[in-house]
């Protein structure tokens, strides 16, 4: 890719995210109350995209004898930590990092 391709590419890039991210400004504006249906997608998607991350990364996974336990264990620490605690960040990062140790030191 040429110097001038690559800056072609990356204007495009910009352009893209910035129409975006101010897009739904310019049509429902602070003063303007947005339509029935946006203000249902703005309650329901955050709980349908939460439970498609979960589908999408236990898809692959392995619930026969050991091979599902990681998992398991990762799932049920993650609701607990975010039942205490009630920090979105706090649960996934937990998350994370207990799976990460499970199957790189106990599950190995």
């Amino acid at each position: 890719m040429t110097t001038v391709q690559s800056i072609i590419t990356i204007a495009v890039v910009v352009l893209g995210t910035l129409t975006t991210r101010f897009l739904p400004f310019l049509i429902f504006p602070e003063n303007k109350k947005p339509p029935k249906y946006i203000t249902y997608l703005g309650a329901v998607l955050p709980f349908a995209v939460i439970g498609l991350l979960v589908v999408f990364c236990l898809k692959e996974a392995v619930f026969t004898k050991l091979h599902g336990l990681p998992e398991a264990i990762a799932i049920l620490f993650i609701v607990l930590l975010h039942k205490w605690k009630k920090n979105t960040l706090l649960s996934i990062a937990g998350g994370t990092i207990l799976y990460m140790v499970l199957v790189q030191t106990v599950f190995a």
